[in-house]
Formats: structure tokens, sequence, C-alpha cells
């Protein structure tokens, strides 16, 4: 029988950010859930996501942010995956993203116009972001 290729998944913390437990969290859930999962730790730049992903040939890229500067920090992000030939690889992104008490409603409005596939606010399960990657990657084969 033909075993099936791995989802890769690359998974980090943008920008400045060091908030390393939430990334082992996700790290392990996403791993616990048969992802192959590439994981670069914390303060990653856009460039680096890129870099991994063109390397591992990922099937996704994960960005969490919980410093609350990653609007900031994911700006540009899809242009920069379509320039570096990865064209609409997905991207998710997750965390305390934004400064300050905002409607999630509203932040996820401006991340998915940045080209971000999903947005997910502070607390997410792991279990919601694995399951949006399912629904997105699934249809993919």
């Amino acid at each position: 029988m033909e075993q099936k290729r791995k989802k890769v998944l690359v998974l980090g913390v943008i920008g400045a950010d060091v908030h390393a437990v939430g990334n082992q969290i996700l790290y392990h859930a996403f791993t616990d859930a048969g992802f192959e999962v590439i994981n670069l730790g914390v303060m990653v730049s856009q460039e680096e996501y890129i870099a991994a992903a063109i390397e591992s040939n990922a099937d996704a890229i994960v960005i969490s942010s919980l410093y609350g500067q990653g609007e900031l920090d994911c700006r540009g992000m899809r242009e920069k995956c379509r320039e570096a030939g990865l064209g609409d690889i997905p991207l998710l992104v997750g965390g305390n993203i934004v400064i300050g008490k905002q409607s999630f409603a509203e932040v996820e409005k401006r991340f998915l116009a940045m080209g971000f596939d999903r947005a997910f606010p502070p607390g997410t399960d792991p279990q919601v972001t694995i399951q949006a990657l399912h629904e997105i990657l699934d249809g993919k084969e």
C-alpha cells in the first residue's frame, strides 16, 4: 500500500515576538494530528517562513503572534509568497495579533484582505486550527 505523504506545515512566531509556549503547544498538536511540522521557533521574519516553505515544499504556513504586532509583521506576506513562487500557499495566523481590544470580526476582515486564508483570535483551541487546515488542504489532493 502506498503511503500518503504527510502534509507539511511551516510554523513560527513572527517578528520580534519571543513567546515560545504557544508555539510549542501548536507544534505538538499539529504533529500529533499527523502533520509534518517545520518549526522555526520565535522571532521569525517573513523571508524565513518563505525560505522554509520553499525548501520543505510546504503545504501551508502557520503564523502566530502574541505581542500584538502581528498585523504589522504580516503586512505584505501574501505578495512576498507570490513573488517567491509559492502562489496561493495557505496562510493562517492566530494569537494576539493586534494591539488593544478590537472586534475580532474586524481584525479577521483585515487579515483576509491581506491575503490570509484564516485568522484566529487569542485562545483558539489548536483543534480549531487543525480542522481549518484539513478543510483547506484536503481539497488540494
